[in-house]
């Protein structure tokens, strides 16, 4: 008789997430932990990393962390090399970190432009280049890259973010039309409205937060620990078959007028 729960332990695996010192990141790297996983946290800030490590090892997870700036590719590779080097084989890759700027698109800066780009598009090639060169050497590997309702539709103010995260997930295709045939399995986590720092505006902004409840199907923002399940299931044995695929965690917005 099949057992269903192996199909979703991550025990001997290791994960790398990107952008993990809060927010989905931190909440993403907390449940593969839960299910078995060592994680090794990204981010740039030293101090905050060192701080989210902490809350985890206290849980009696294995953690570790790597310092490195996602944008810089000379930077992604040296520091993918090393953890591979020292901390062990990066089994899941998480490629979570992200940045949101808001302005009216007439208005919006050539810098905040390629900041965003930067960040939201480029670290995805960088980081999942880094890794799956690793992977491909071993025929096997997950990575898992983070987009957006807002990979599929769009709002007044941040047309840019919406280019970017429309750009994943069609690169988490090209990815998986590259790759899966080494044994890696690429897919996209694209989550809806959450509360999470980087809302926090808009969660406190009692117009938008009416208007989102009566948009959403489910009518209530996500909680952040309700993209673990399905982060879960790209990073273990259950996807092995699914590839390319971009999974919305979005409370029905996606799929109702």
């Amino acid at each position: 008789m099949l057992q269903a729960f192996p199909l979703f332990s991550l025990h001997g695996r290791r994960a790398l997430v990107t952008g993990a010192s809060r927010g989905i990141g931190f909440a993403l790297a907390r449940g593969l932990a839960a299910h078995g996983a060592a994680v090794v946290l990204n981010g740039r800030d030293e101090a905050r990393l060192d701080a989210a490590a902490a809350e985890l090892r206290e849980l009696g997870h294995t953690v570790n962390t790597s310092v490195f700036d996602v944008t810089d590719q000379a930077e992604v590779q040296t520091s993918v090399d090393a953890i591979e080097a020292s901390v062990g084989p990066i089994d899941i890759l998480i490629n979570n970190a992200g940045i949101q700027r808001r302005a009216p698109l007439e208005q919006f800066s050539r810098s905040d432009w390629d900041e965003l780009m930067a960040t939201n598009l480029n670290a995805v090639f960088f980081v999942g280049q880094a890794v799956a060169r690793h992977m491909i050497a071993r025929g096997k590997g997950k990575i898992v890259n983070i987009g957006s309702v807002q990979s599929e539709l769009a709002r007044p103010g941040i047309a840019p973010y919406t280019a970017a995260k429309g750009a994943v997930k069609n690169l988490t295709r090209g990815m998986a039309t590259d790759w899966a045939r080494h044994g890696l399995q690429i897919n996209g986590l694209a989550p809806g409205y959450f509360e999470t720092d980087m809302n926090q505006a808009l969660v406190q902004d009692e117009a938008f937060s009416g208007w989102l409840r009566a948009r959403t199907p489910a009518a209530r923002w996500g909680k952040v620990q309700e993209l673990i399940g399905a982060c879960v299931f790209l990073s273990s044995d259950a996807s092995s078959f699914v590839n390319g695929h971009m999974l919305m965690v979005d409370g029905g917005i996606s799929v109702s007028l």
